[in-house]
């Protein structure tokens, strides 16, 4: 993150001050007074060579100037609470005093709101107050996640799930109301396939499981670019689909009785294949039920389901309208030309007349508006959908420009696996997302019999009355963080032993640094034994021992002034990582103020110091901005780890 705390002093009061006082001093305009940070061990927390600079203009040594400058700046009164101090050959260095920095501190926790538990809770108060107000009173509308029924969510839909949710959060911390939306292909080749296999194999719909499912949908794609017999009738069966999705499950099961009314072929063909409508229905109802545990499961929750078969038809229908002005016909379906906007050609609507996922995400961007009226459309995918949506949204700014500008596409890389290989659900050569959680819920298990580095217990204590259950809570951590601090765009080698360690840059390493503050405001606040290696026993009142806690103050304050800027540079990190709609900005600073607060803990005593209340009062700040950062991330702390 590196040590850019503009915040910290007020860069820009300060400027305006030197730039006034060389005017009115020197008599000299238009100079532009850079501040940088301090090189480590100066005690300076910024820097300026404008005195150097000066020199020449005003036919003085630089030193001298910059004597002259410190000077004025003491005297103007602007800069209470800084120290500043001439070094080297003309330096001019300024440092913040402690109260300075608690100030500005306390400045950033008062703005941060109660907290983060709910996306939901006190979103207009917090974005009132908060560092942030960029989305106050915006309608936004996140798409992400996006899994297909009839097939299993694998490590990229938990990916895509984790960083949708902390974007949303962010947008949301940023005063925005967010409706979380999901859209997924319950209709088309997909579902051709694996209902081909599932017929196949003679299930019937009570006989469906969602692990079922994904095997038919595996043997049903390779049957289908094997078997030219299977190819034609996975074909027919796709057709037939749309028809069985377009009349509803209700009339769906009585599609036999209305068989003398059918005018198309399609029809007439639904209404022989009731066994098909059955286990279609069946085998949809499955997957979301699938899909809404494993959601419920990670902490995430949208608002709609956009089953592509409920837009479809509102997608061929923008498309038929301007067929002729945006779309054409070629070869017996509808495309849309790209080359004239250099891009590519693609389908909209097939020869057989059903809309192709073009078509359906046109259908879906229409049906959003009407649903949000949206003042910003966030769709996250992945890299290789990039292509392919620029050309969707080309030809809808022909006819409905405003809509294109008011949508965002985020794409993010792939998980891959060991070696490189790209996963594919349609070979099955993936990670399941449950997997991924049940795997590394199993190292936190290990870790929870081991010792940490510090020879404390891990997780032992939290499991003494659970038996060998893992908190769920570290589980999410340990996954969500693991993702979230690649910078998004981005290829990602998920390593779980990696992800729970104790030590490094892990979820669960800062939950560690959360529960020890935690730990030391219980034993303030609840008057227990102190916390300090540095504790020794000395001889009180009528010959008892008492304890006191030994320190050097110039030491132990350089580590408050440490975590105290630390704190304060949130301030800037969480406007960049709102803007910028970037996680990792978060994750980063937070393992930095992790990093820092174990320096502190090491270092510093508070129960039984002699400033055990403004300490007390620091601790309290860390633990608030980190639970704050975590929050957005949807993370929680437990009580005890």
């Amino acid at each position: 993150m590196g040590a850019d705390y503009d915040i910290i002093i007020n860069m820009e009061k300060i400027r305006k001050e030197l730039t006034a006082i060389i005017e009115k001093v020197f008599g000299v305009t238009g100079v532009a007074v850079e501040l940088v940070p301090a090189p480590e061990g100066t005690g300076a927390d910024f820097a300026t060579n404008v005195a150097m600079r000066l020199a020449k203009p005003v036919g003085k040594a630089p030193r001298q100037v910059a004597e002259d400058l410190r000077r004025e700046l003491a005297a103007s009164g602007e800069l209470v609470g800084v120290e500043v101090t001439v070094a080297g050959p003309g330096f001019l260095n300024f440092r913040l005093g402690l109260a300075e920095l608690k100030r500005q501190a306390d400045e950033v926790v008062s703005r941060l709101g109660a907290g983060w538990t709910e996306p939901e809770s006190a979103v207009g108060a917090r974005a009132a107050e908060g560092l942030v107000q960029d989305y106050a009173g915006k309608m936004v509308v996140a798409e992400f996640s996006d899994p297909n029924p009839f097939k299993v969510l694998h490590v990229g839909h938990l990916y895509t799930s984790v960083v949708g949710e902390a974007i949303s959060r962010l947008l949301e911390c940023a005063g925005a109301k967010v409706a979380r939306a999901n859209f997924g292909g319950d209709v088309g080749l997909h579902v051709g396939k694996t209902l081909w296999a599932v017929r196949e194999r003679g299930y019937q719909p009570e006989d469906l499981t969602i692990e079922r499912i994904a095997e038919c949908y595996v043997e049903g794609t390779r049957a289908y670019e094997e078997n030219e017999a299977a190819k034609a009738e996975i074909t027919r069966l796709n057709k037939v689909l749309y028809a069985i999705a377009e009349r509803g499950e209700g009339e769906a099961a009585e599609a036999e009785g209305e068989a003398a009314g059918a005018v198309s072929a399609d029809e007439a063909e639904l209404a022989d294949d009731k066994e098909l409508a059955q286990l279609y229905w069946r085998g949809r109802e499955l997957s979301y039920e699938y899909f809404k545990e494993f959601y419920a499961r990670i902490g995430v929750k949208f608002d709609k389901f956009y089953p592509e078969s409920t837009v479809a038809g509102r997608g061929l229908k923008e498309v038929r309208e301007h067929l002729g002005t945006v779309y054409e016909e070629s070869d017996g379906a509808v495309v849309y030309r790209g080359e004239k906007v250099g891009l590519h050609t693609r389908v909209f609507i097939n020869r057989e007349g059903v809309p192709t996922y073009e078509a359906k995400d046109v259908g879906l961007l229409f049906t959003k508006w009407d649903d949000w009226k949206f003042d910003e459309s966030v769709v996250i995918t992945g890299n290789e959908q990039k292509d392919y949506m620029r050309v969707v949204l080309a030809s809808v700014r022909e006819y409905a420009p405003e809509l294109v500008e008011r949508t965002q596409h985020l794409t993010h890389g792939l998980v891959k696996l060991a070696g490189n290989v790209k996963m594919s659900s349609r070979k099955g050569n993936f990670i399941k997302a449950v997997d991924v959680l049940d795997g590394v819920e199993e190292l936190l298990r290990r870790e929870g019999r081991a010792k940490s580095g510090e020879g404390q217990e891990v997780l032992a204590e939290g499991q003494k009355d659970r038996g060998e259950r893992v908190d769920p809570r570290l589980v999410l951590a340990a996954v969500k963080y693991a993702f979230l601090r690649y910078k998004m765009g981005g290829d990602i080698i998920f390593d779980p032993q990696e992800s729970v360690s104790m030590t490094g840059n892990s979820g669960v390493y800062l939950l560690y640094s959360a529960v020890r503050a935690k730990k030391i405001l219980a034993k303030v606040e609840g008057g227990g034994e102190i916390l300090s290696k540095k504790v020794v026993q000395k001889e009180g009142d009528r010959g008892l021992s008492k304890k006191v806690v030994q320190e050097n103050p110039a030491e132990t304050e350089e580590f408050e002034r440490k975590l105290y800027k630390k704190i304060v540079q949130y301030g800037e990190v969480l406007p960049a990582a709102i803007r910028e709609k970037a996680p990792h900005k978060i994750c980063t600073y937070l393992y930095e103020l992790a990093q820092e607060f174990s320096r502190f803990y090491e270092a510093v005593p508070v129960a039984g110091s002699a400033r055990e209340q403004e300490r007390t009062e620091l601790v309290r700040a860390d633990l608030a901005v980190m639970q704050h950062g975590l929050g957005l991330l949807g993370i929680e702390i437990p009580e005890e780890m």
